[in-house]
């Protein structure tokens, strides 16, 4: 059987942490900004290391394991 728990997670975090899709941490303007489809080279680093931790936590912490 093949675990999908990586590969769901993985796109799922990819998906809410895109910088500027739903939230863009740090702002342009403000620590948050909320639905601005902006992003700036500090904002991309700080979601590339949110989504690594998460994932890290995910996977390696929780062994969160999905068998389909």
């Amino acid at each position: 059987m093949k675990d999908w728990a990586p590969s769901i997670i993985a796109t799922a975090l990819f998906a809410f942490l895109c910088p500027g899709v739903i939230l863009q941490l740090p702002g342009k303007h403000r620590p948050v900004d909320f639905l601005n489809m902006k992003t700036s080279v500090v904002a991309i680093l700080a979601h590339a290391l949110l989504f690594g931790l998460l994932l890290l936590l995910f996977l390696v912490i929780l062994k969160a394991h999905l068998y389909i």
